[in-house]
């Protein structure tokens, strides 16, 4: 079936599934640890739409292209227009909060990078962003000091903070739709911690918001 916004609750919601808008080097630990250099304004990449899948179903990864890394990010639902805005109004823009995984073809990436070359294609591929269900924006009223964390196998392998990015949520959000509108059903990732690494067959993943909110799932 074809991907649909799902609130925690389990219900569709009514917003079409829209481009996703991602930030890289969002976070100081994970600028480090690929040994990048440290952005003087942000890195912004696009998804499309036909990259979402629901967090919760088995993950299917590419073949034959290296490995894929998983990157456990905050994931921003977006309720209303956006074009040219200050952060109050993204504030008031948000229609949720969810977990995301920016699934990354890394060699390939490297490869791409290496030659000056967009990322799309390690990036955007079917699939590359599971999204676990939306949690209501009054459930995380300290969006600056919001934890999540990824284990692989029962292994801790990313644990992280919102008041460790290098940009703040709405800030973000306003930059964004200075270069990009965002519309109604569009999704914004917010950056990763340190910790990514390669995903592999079998794998069973287990992630966590803010401490409260608990998704599982497997690689196929």
């Amino acid at each position: 079936m074809p991907y649909r916004h799902r609130s925690i609750d389990g219900s569709t919601l009514d917003l079409p599934a829209g481009k996703v808008v991602c930030i890289g080097r969002n976070y100081l630990d994970h600028v480090r640890e690929l040994n990048n250099p440290l952005p003087t304004a942000p890195v912004l990449f696009i998804k499309p739409a036909t990259a979402l899948v629901e967090l919760e179903q088995p993950l299917t990864l590419p073949t034959g292209q290296g490995s894929c890394h998983h990157e456990l990010e905050l994931a921003v639902l977006i309720g209303r227009q956006l074009t040219r805005a200050n952060p109050d109004a993204a504030r008031g823009a948000v229609a949720g909060y969810a977990l995301a995984l920016d699934l990354t073809l890394r060699d390939l990436q490297s490869k791409l990078k290496s030659q000056g070359l967009p990322w799309e294609l390690a990036k955007a591929f079917d699939g590359a962003c599971p999204l676990s269900p939306f949690v209501g924006p009054d459930e995380l009223p300290d969006l600056q000091n919001v934890e999540l964390s990824l284990r692989v196998n029962g292994q801790l392998r990313q644990q992280g903070s919102t008041a460790q990015m290098l940009l703040g949520v709405f800030d973000l959000m306003a930059h964004i739709s200075r270069h990009f509108t965002l519309l109604p059903g569009d999704v914004v990732l917010t950056g990763t911690p340190a910790g990514v690494a390669e995903l592999r067959s079998g794998d069973k993943l287990t992630m966590t918001l803010a401490g409260r909110h608990a998704f599982t799932s497997r690689v196929a």
